[in-house]
């Protein structure tokens, strides 16, 4: 999982800046007083994965958000991209230490990453009466 997410964070191909961006997140979590930080990393995951989501399926000419499950390669790379993505819209310090704060905050079942998870069941919920739909060929 930790090279997965190392693949997220990498742009441009460049994979050792990468790592060290992940290693420095490490130190960061350390510094905030976390024992383990591979543990946080994990239960970080965990948390902001989702299990269910919403698609687009047309139907007779008209397209319903249809609520289906989430496949496991994919709640890794959803629960990866949001992390990152809500790590990198904050301006001001290293990237580092904003990721450090959202993957401890996503551990405590706060912040950006997990509000985005709650948003996407939120709308599974409200567009469950489509769920027929999604069998349908």
């Amino acid at each position: 999982m930790l090279n997965k997410f190392v693949n997220y964070i990498m742009l441009d191909g460049k994979k050792s800046i990468a790592i060290k961006l992940l290693d420095a997140t490490f130190e960061e979590i350390k510094a905030k007083g976390q024992k383990n930080p591979t543990a946080i990393f994990d239960k970080a995951l965990e948390n902001v994965m989702p299990k269910i989501e919403v698609r687009p399926k047309r139907v007779w000419g008209s397209i319903y958000q249809v609520p289906q499950e989430v496949n496991a390669k994919r709640q890794l790379f959803l629960a990866s991209k949001w992390i990152i993505d809500s790590a990198r819209s904050k301006k001001g310090a290293s990237f580092s230490k904003f990721l450090a704060n959202e993957l401890i905050e996503a551990a405590n079942e706060t912040g950006t990453a997990y509000k985005k998870k709650l948003d996407v069941y939120k709308m599974a919920e409200a567009n469950k009466a489509f769920a027929r739909f999604a069998r349908r060929k």
